[in-house]
């Protein structure tokens, strides 16, 4: 028994390193991954220019062009620890300070908003998530114990270089990740939309309930959804023999504001 017990240590160092991996350098947690030219390479460049043409385009016909703000919204992914050995890793929230998002709001008419006819479209770079944000942990603390244990910066840059790399999301092949409105259904402020996400070159569709408030010169939109990392061809991180790993579910929350 004292021999077993001895080996605790070693273990321990040795599931620290594994969840914190090598780190670079002067990492910094909230640094680009890769270069513009290089991100552009395996995915194609950002649509957004073109968005703006069509939206453009959309809103002299009638109608709102609705410009999402991210300084006044919150996108976030949520990625949970699993493994064996779950209890000596950590759940992990990445934050979108930076996104192109656009929707178009038709002219009501007789019967109302003819929802049919909405536009949305949001894309972001994943080399542009900041992995856990000291604020944001903080935050999420308050509410409970899932994201109580502490991160250093150091943690947070091998986490991201983990679930950004070659072995997770691949930023720096498939940059970018875009969400199409593609049906609107029912009527503010609850609405269901069936959304197209495209995410590591695949593109999937899925349900998403959404809470809407549309007020003058103010738009809101909230909910959360769940992306299952298999179904985009992405093996969720795992080390030691599956002792630490991340589980395949993420959880997309957002509450998007713009005028």
């Amino acid at each position: 028994m004292p021999l077993r017990n001895a080996r605790w240590p070693a273990l321990l160092t040795v599931l620290v390193v594994a969840c914190a991996g090598p780190q670079p350098p002067d990492a910094v947690a909230t640094a680009p991954m890769v270069s513009e030219s290089a991100a552009a390479q395996g995915q194609g460049a950002s649509l957004a220019p073109q968005w703006e043409q069509r939206y453009a385009a959309l809103a002299q016909g009638g109608g709102r062009q609705v410009r999402l703000d991210p300084g006044a919204s919150r996108l976030r992914i949520y990625a949970f620890r699993g493994g064996r050995a779950a209890r000596l890793g950590h759940n992990h929230v990445l934050s979108a300070p930076r996104f192109t998002g656009l929707c178009y709001l038709p002219a009501r008419s007789a019967t109302g908003a003819p929802w049919d006819k909405a536009q949305f479209d949001l894309e972001l770079r994943l080399d542009e998530l900041v992995v856990d944000p000291p604020d944001v942990r903080a935050e999420l603390a308050a509410a409970g114990d899932a994201f109580a244990a502490p991160l250093t910066a150091d943690d947070a840059s091998a986490t991201r270089a983990h679930m950004l790399g070659n072995g997770g999301l691949q930023a720096a092949q498939f940059p970018f990740v875009r969400i199409h409105g593609a049906e609107f259904f029912g009527e503010p402020p609850k609405m269901a939309l069936r959304v197209e996400l495209e995410l590591h070159g695949r593109t999937q569709g899925l349900w998403v309930p959404v809470t809407v408030g549309i007020s003058p010169g103010q738009f809101t939109a909230s909910g959360s959804f769940v992306v299952r990392q298999a179904d985009f061809g992405i093996t969720a991180y795992s080390a030691l023999g599956g002792l630490l790993a991340v589980q395949d579910p993420l959880v997309l929350e957002f509450a998007l504001a713009g005028k």
